[in-house]
């Protein structure tokens, strides 16, 4: 059992003692800490909130203590109940609201749940942002409101509603060119929300929806993580449905998973990859992933006359960089799109639409399409290593013993090769090298991870 403390949230375990895990009184406290922090920022106590969450089976309990929390500072509270972290981050600038928490541990087993901060834009809060709170957590200098001045409660159920309608009124998502295909979508929500919102979307899309999954209950069938080791009921059920699409996504609605006719996996990496594709032979422009993402996003790019870059990992440093670039589109390997034009956050339904968009309009089947794109293969290995080496100075080395390649610092040390590339990261939490290859084949890429093993214990 773990209590994580992060620069984006608190995320940890049900039950078990204070400080340890994700107990009531944590819940109460890291609430108490963004709520003060939020007021501190704004000076003013009479802010308003965007509380919403996942269907996991602690949404309820932990959506309580945080609500009445935000009360007792005196901050007026807008509960949108079951919803999606995309969701939230729409309704926040939408409701003119000061801040948003998002109650969900995203691809986490069911006895984890989370509290994910997001300020006034509905994006989550930065780096520095976020160890003041957590600084103000643990001084737990709370002043909280008097019986006139509690804050009041109010729910809303359309968030979805105003969510997909913001996603029908882009330009670059057409509903008619969906519509004329009579798209048939198999569903894997894992039991959350995604099995509200996504079949709303889809049938607003004209398509038939095959739901799997998809009652919001919190008892996840299996593993929540969308990977192909976890996902052997959609593939099936996409042969015997004889469906078009399969769409999967993680509790809180962030990650979009496909498969396609043969019931094979489209590829989480190919997700974002498809979506720029599209955006960017209609609009010139940057294209933003991480550094841990797959090559095929920048050679899209580069085929359609536009920029890539990489920025370090998670997702408050892609937005970043693609504020600073004035991106098309960016996101994560892991299945993240992030379209500006919408909002500045990983969002499963928008991306849902983007990509029945782009296959509508190339008369292609997802087989097809997949085809079209270069074929990587990722490998992700581990080093582990005594307390007492020098993790920073080990990467310097290495950093050094490839200098006459195309190498990036801004997050461990990434070594871009002509036909692969090996990303070095330290653990925060333990004395580990992460490391991830992309290659033209598994074996290529394992075997660049063991290349790298071995050079790194050479220099130890």
């Amino acid at each position: 059992m773990a209590l994580i403390k992060s620069i984006s949230g608190i995320r940890g375990t049900i039950g078990g003692k204070v400080d340890e895990n994700l107990t009531p009184l944590d819940v109460v406290k890291f609430t108490s800490a963004f709520g003060t922090w939020l007021q501190n920022n704004k000076n003013k106590k009479d802010l308003t909130l965007v509380v919403g969450r996942d269907a996991r089976i602690s949404g309820s309990m932990v959506n309580s203590l945080v609500t009445a929390t935000l009360q007792g500072l005196g901050i007026h509270v807008v509960d949108l109940g079951l919803s999606t972290t995309p969701t939230v981050e729409v309704m926040v600038p939408e409701l003119n609201a000061d801040g948003g928490i998002i109650l969900t541990a995203s691809h986490n087993p069911k006895q984890w749940n989370a509290l994910k901060l997001l300020n006034e834009k509905g994006e989550f809060i930065t780096g520095e942002n976020g160890t003041e709170v957590l600084a103000l957590a643990e001084s737990q200098d709370f002043d909280y409101a008097e019986v006139d001045d509690l804050g009041k409660y109010e729910t809303r159920d359309d968030g979805f509603d105003i969510h997909i309608q913001k996603i029908l009124d882009l330009p670059m998502v057409d509903a008619e060119a969906i519509k004329a295909k009579k798209f048939k979508v198999v569903v894997d929500a894992v039991n959350s929300t995604g099995g509200i919102a996504i079949p709303q979307l889809l049938e607003e899309l004209g398509c038939e929806v095959v739901k799997l999954y998809c009652e919001p209950n919190g008892h996840f069938p299996h593993n929540p993580e969308p990977l192909k080791e976890h996902l052997g009921d959609i593939c099936e059920l996409m042969k015997t449905e004889k469906a078009d699409v399969g769409i999967v996504v993680d509790p809180d609605v962030d990650r979009l998973a496909l498969v396609d006719e043969k019931g094979e996996l489209f590829g989480e990496e190919y997700t974002l990859v498809a979506v720029a594709d599209y955006l960017l032979r209609h609009q010139k422009g940057a294209a933003i992933s991480n550094l841990s993402s797959s090559r095929a996003l920048r050679d899209v790019a580069r085929n359609l006359d536009s920029e890539y870059f990489a920025s370090a990992v998670g997702e408050v440093n892609v937005v970043t960089l693609m504020k600073e670039k004035n991106a098309v589109i960016g996101g994560e390997g892991n299945g993240g799109i992030i379209y500006p034009e919408l909002h500045y956050g990983r969002d499963s339904l928008v991306g849902v639409a983007l990509f029945l968009t782009h296959l509508a309009k190339e008369n292609k089947t997802v087989s097809e399409l997949r085809a079209t794109y270069p074929s990587y293969f990722m490998g992700k290995k581990k080093i582990e290593l005594t307390p007492d080496i020098d993790v920073d100075s080990l990467l310097t080395k290495m950093e050094k013993e490839y200098q006459t390649e195309d190498i990036s610092t801004i997050d461990g040390v990434k070594i871009d090769f002509e036909n692969n590339w090996v990303h070095l990261r330290k653990s925060n939490t333990e004395p580990i090298i992460r490391i991830y290859t992309e290659a033209f084949s598994q074996e290529e890429a394992d075997n660049l991870g063991d290349q790298m093993i071995e050079k790194i214990r050479s220099l130890i």
